[in-house]
C-alpha cells in the first residue's frame, strides 16, 4: 500500500512540475543541435535586406516574408538560434556572434542562407539551436578546402604551361601550393567549429554542459571558384569535366565527420544553380558541374545521410534578364570610352558630356521604367551572388533546412 501512496505522490510530481513554467521545458531539454555551414561568398550572402520586400510580390514566397519579418518591419530574430560566424566582413578571422536574425551575410546589411535556414529550424524543432558559419569568398576546394585525405595536390600541364607563361618556376610554384596553400580554408573551418565547441556559452549564454550538444548537421555550399577555374578543369565542357571535385567533395564529408568525431552527421549540399533550371539541359560547364556536385550523395556509403539540394529552382529568370541588360548598358559605356568604329564614337572625339547624354537614353530605351523599378526592389549584386536577391535566397535556406530535417528523419526512422 505504502508503494502505492509513493508511486502516486511522484506521479503528482511529475504533473506538477511539468505544468510549472520553464520547468517542464528544462527536464525534457535534449542536447543543444548544433549545424556548421560552410563555403565560399554564396554561404557568406550577398543578399541585401533592401530586397525583402521583394518576397510580397510572388504568392510563393509571400509567406517567407513574414517569417522573416516583425509586425514592425524589423528583421525577425530568433529566440532559440545562435550564431557564430566568420570569414565575412573582409576579414578571415573577425567573429560576428549573437541570436540569429539579419546581418550575418557578408556585411551587417547583408544576408545569406543562415537566415532562413535558421528560421525554419527552430520551427521544425522548437529547442536551442546553435549555427556555426564558416565561410570566406572566392575560395575552391580543390586547393582552398582541400580536405586532409587527399593529399599534396598534382598540378597538370595547364597550370605548368600557364606558370612558364607568366615566368614562374612549376615546380617550385607547386610547392609553394603545397606547403603553405592548399586545405588552409579547411584547417581554419576545423579550428573555428572546435573553438565555439570548446567554450559554448561564450556565444550561448544559457547553454547547459550537463545536457551537452549534438553535431546535428552540416551545409556545404560553395563552387563558383571551381566552376570558372579552366586550369583546374580544363574538361569542364566534356562529360566528366568536374569529375575530381566529385572526388574532392567525397574526401571533405569524409574528413569532416572524422575530424569533428561525427560519422554519420547529416551532409547537405547546396548544388551551384546560378543560371536556373533551363543550364541543367544545356550540354556546357554549369551542367556538369551541377552533376558532379552532386553525385557523392548517390554514393552507397552516404545513402540517407547526405543530400543534394538543387537550387537552380530558386533562380529568378525575372531579374536574370534585366542582369543581361544591363550588362549591355555597361559594355556600350565602355565601348564609347573608346575609339571604336561600331559605336557613336568611331572617331574618338565624343566629349563626357557626349557619352553620358547618349548613354542615358541607350539606357532608357533598353531598360523600362518598370524593370527599373523591379531591379532596384529585388536586386542588390551580381548574377554569382544569386542577384543579391532575397527572393531567392531565402527560399533556398529554407529548402536547405527541410533537407536537414529528412536526414534527421531518416536517421531517426533507421534507429527504431
Amino acid at each position: 500500500m505504502r508503494n502505492v501512496e509513493q508511486s502516486v505522490k511522484l506521479m503528482m510530481i511529475a504533473v506538477v512540475v511539468g505544468l510549472m513554467p520553464g520547468l517542464g521545458d528544462q527536464a525534457a531539454a535534449k542536447p543543444l543541435k548544433v549545424f556548421i555551414l560552410a563555403g565560399q561568398s554564396n554561404m557568406q550572402g550577398h543578399v541585401n535586406v533592401s530586397t525583402f520586400d521583394s518576397l510580397a510580390d510572388d504568392p510563393k514566397t509571400a509567406p517567407l516574408l513574414k517569417e522573416m519579418r516583425n509586425a514592425d518591419g524589423k528583421p525577425h530574430v530568433c529566440r532559440k538560434v545562435w550564431i557564430s560566424s566568420i570569414g565575412c566582413a573582409g576579414d578571415d578571422t573577425a567573429e560576428q556572434k549573437g541570436k540569429l536574425t539579419a546581418g550575418f551575410g557578408a556585411s551587417p546589411s547583408e544576408i545569406g542562407p543562415e537566415f532562413t535556414f535558421g528560421i525554419y529550424m527552430e520551427k521544425q524543432l522548437n529547442e536551442p539551436i546553435l549555427i556555426i558559419k564558416t565561410s570566406w569568398g572566392g575560395k575552391n576546394l580543390l586547393g582552398d578546402f582541400r580536405p586532409p585525405s587527399a593529399g599534396k595536390r598534382v598540378f597538370n600541364d595547364t597550370f605548368v604551361k600557364g606558370w612558364k607563361g607568366m615566368g614562374v618556376d612549376p615546380v617550385r610554384e607547386a610547392a609553394r601550393h603545397n606547403s603553405e596553400l592548399n586545405g588552409v580554408y579547411y584547417r581554419h573551418m576545423i579550428e573555428h567549429v572546435r573553438k565555439v565547441l570548446a567554450d559554448i556559452k561564450r556565444v550561448v549564454p544559457d547553454y547547459d554542459p550537463k545536457k551537452g550538444y549534438e553535431l546535428a548537421g552540416f551545409v556545404w555550399f560553395q563552387g563558383w571558384n571551381d566552376l570558372v577555374d579552366g586550369w583546374s578543369y580544363p574538361n569542364q565542357n566534356q562529360p566528366g569535366g568536374y569529375d575530381e571535385y566529385s572526388q574532392m567533395l567525397t574526401l571533405f564529408i569524409r574528413d569532416v565527420r572524422k575530424d569533428l568525431s561525427a560519422p554519420k552527421m547529416p551532409f547537405v549540399i547546396g548544388v551551384m544553380g546560378i543560371g536556373g533550371v533551363k543550364e541543367d539541359k544545356r550540354p556546357g560547364s554549369q551542367m556538369y558541374f551541377r552533376q558532379s556536385m552532386a553525385a557523392p550523395a548517390s554514393l552507397p556509403e552516404f545513402k540517407g545521410n547526405v543530400i543534394a539540394v538543387q537550387t537552380a529552382p530558386f533562380w529568378s529568370e525575372e531579374l536574370a534578364a534585366i542582369e543581361e541588360k544591363k550588362g549591355k548598358v555597361d559594355q556600350m559605356r565602355w565601348l564609347l570610352g573608346v575609339k571604336d568604329k561600331n559605336t557613336p564614337n568611331a572617331d574618338g572625339k565624343m566629349t563626357a558630356a557626349r557619352i553620358d547624354e547618349y548613354m542615358k537614353n541607350y539606357e532608357a530605351k533598353l531598360i523600362s521604367p518598370a524593370e527599373v523599378a523591379l531591379w532596384q526592389r529585388g536586386a542588390s549584386n551580381g548574377g554569382y551572388h544569386y542577384l543579391g536577391a532575397a527572393k531567392i535566397m531565402a527560399p533556398i535556406g529554407k529548402a536547405f533546412a527541410e533537407a536537414m530535417v529528412k536526414l534527421q528523419t531518416t536517421q531517426r526512422d533507421e534507429k527504431q
